[in-house]
């Protein structure tokens, strides 16, 4: 085998934990060579998760509108559902943005395999290409950007379940589920079903727990469970066992509820447990873990040369995350680890898309006194916002979490209508530490939910 070529950084994969920083790089002058099995930007995110599973969710919501005309004075009929259309206008858009990223690496002087990375040593990566060539590269510096995947339950018949993968990848020719079965209520779960029972279809979640959004504030789950619960059913504490071929081709779901063993029907089952990071082959000879690669908030590992931005250290599983992420891996590597950003995942907003929206960043009231953190909180309740009065969606609130001792905002939760754009400046004002005193007197844009930031700040008292 030829000699390893010397470049100054390898990056496996070019997902959102990826490609920001080898761009960067890139045109600060450093030899870049990128390698991921797509051959493109994006990673899954827009392979097959943020963007191709948001744009079957617009496709959902506009069918919902004629529900909401006669609030308005208006009439009309609920469309009909092209399925094979809905995926079209999808692929479209997962077209467009690939044509997109395409010109960015045609401008950008980093190169990009399309192919797999095997690491070698410390500093060695071998790459396999989709042609079949074998190439090394002697780095610098290493960045671990390979991801994560769907993760599937160890329980039989699991491999007749389809996963986000098989419904929003590019071409999908999955046939409409017009019974779906969705096992886990987390984020993928529920945004899923929303948007399929939006198109018509039925659907039944199975969550083990005994709530929906394991983990998250119990205000916010609450309320999107009650929520839901009027458009789809909802089983909490339900332990799927099996998977079967049912009598008719359909799919039988077995789980244990409430000490019962119970059978479920279904067209398709949705795999939504979760995800897990996807390590590089040969992780072992950099002394790091198979799973999850740990990091500081630098985003280095025990190495101080590689680092582990994304998915893959499953601090943040976000494309947003991983995104800034990347770009503070950039900056530590120009710097030569002395760039003072760091990675603040507490301020990463973190959104759910069902129908309603609910989001949140930083603490709860909960988790502060877990910490030992004395807060002050304050609620704006959406019974008393003019556009949740427009599109009578008045049942959602906003709760706003300051720190007594400095007033800053530390957590912000938001449930109800413009939920995924009204955390955005409230991650903004937890990452810059923004007081309750700045924003009771800020401005905002009426009549739109984000005024009530502004209400709720002033009803706060330190």
């Amino acid at each position: 085998m030829e000699k390893a070529a010397s470049i100054d950084v390898m990056v496996l994969g070019a997902g959102g934990g990826g490609y920001p920083a080898a761009f960067r790089l890139a045109g600060a002058g450093r030899a870049v060579v990128m390698v991921d099995p797509f051959g493109n930007l994006g990673g899954d995110c827009l392979a097959e998760g943020c963007v191709p599973s948001k744009a079957v969710r617009e496709a959902a919501l506009v069918r919902t509108w004629p529900a909401k005309y006669p609030l308005f004075g208006l009439r009309g009929e609920t469309p009909e559902v092209d399925w094979r259309g809905v995926l079209a206008h999808k692929d479209r858009v997962q077209s467009l943005r690939y044509a997109q990223h395409r010109e960015e690496i045609a401008a950008s002087t980093l190169t990009l395999l399309k192919g797999s990375g095997r690491i070698v040593d410390d500093h060695t990566v071998e790459v396999t290409t989709e042609g079949g060539d074998i190439l090394r590269y002697h780095a610098q510096h290493l960045i671990i950007a390979t991801g994560s995947r769907p993760h599937r339950l160890p329980i039989p018949g699991a491999e007749l379940a389809v996963t986000s993968h098989d419904i929003f990848r590019l071409g999908a020719d999955l046939p409409f589920p017009r019974r779906l079965v969705a096992i886990g209520g987390g984020y993928i779960g529920l945004e899923t079903a929303s948007m399929l029972q939006n198109l018509g279809a039925e659907v039944t979640v199975l969550e083990a727990t005994e709530a929906i959004l394991p983990g998250v504030d119990p205000a916010l789950a609450g309320y999107l469970h009650r929520a839901l619960a009027r458009r789809l059913t909802l089983v909490t504490g339900a332990k799927v066992t099996a998977i079967a071929q049912g009598a008719n081709g359909g799919l039988q779901v077995r789980y244990e509820s409430a000490g019962e063993m119970r059978d479920l029907a279904a067209d398709c089952v949705l795999m939504a447990t979760g995800r897990e990071p996807v390590v590089p082959e040969g992780i072992a000879a950099l002394g790091l873990p198979a799973g999850r690669i740990g990091v500081d908030d630098r985003l280095r590992t025990a190495l101080a040369h590689v680092y582990a931005p994304g998915d893959v250290n499953g601090r943040s599983m976000l494309f947003h995350s991983a995104v800034c992420q990347s770009v503070i891996v950039a900056e530590a590597i120009l710097s030569e680890g002395q760039a003072p950003a760091r990675m603040n995942f507490a301020s990463v907003p973190f959104t759910v898309f069902t129908e309603p929206e609910v989001a949140w960043v930083g603490v709860t009231e909960a988790q502060a006194a877990r910490q030992g953190i004395a807060v002050v909180t304050s609620t704006y309740d959406f019974r008393t916002d003019s556009r949740a009065q427009i599109f009578d969606e008045r049942e959602g609130f906003l709760t706003l979490v300051f720190a007594k001792r400095t007033g800053s905002l530390i957590g912000a939760q938001v449930a109800g209508l413009d939920a995924a754009h009204v955390i955005a400046p409230l991650a903004l004002a937890v990452h810059t530490g923004t007081t309750a005193s700045t924003l009771s007197v800020m401005a905002f844009p009426h009549p739109m939910v984000t005024e009530g930031i502004n209400k709720a700040a002033r009803a706060v008292r330190l």
